[in-house]
């Protein structure tokens, strides 16, 4: 996966999430996105970094108080 592509699958992951937690503001969804998105940064295997950072976020964002 090219990093642009990568970066746009990301992008495309913070909108959704953001759609499916509409309690929590958009702003705090993409916060929680790039953090977790961050954690992978220059790990040399990059296939699955999107489906990890989905679960991970979705795992944060499910844990926020309501």
């Amino acid at each position: 996966m090219t990093e642009l592509r990568e970066q746009t699958v990301i992008e495309q992951l913070a909108r959704r999430l953001a759609e499916k937690f509409d309690e929590v503001p958009p702003s705090t969804v993409e916060d929680v996105v790039k953090s977790q998105y961050a954690k992978f940064d220059g790990r040399p295997v990059r296939d699955y970094v999107p489906l990890f950072v989905e679960r991970h976020a979705i795992s944060e964002l499910l844990a926020l108080p309501r």
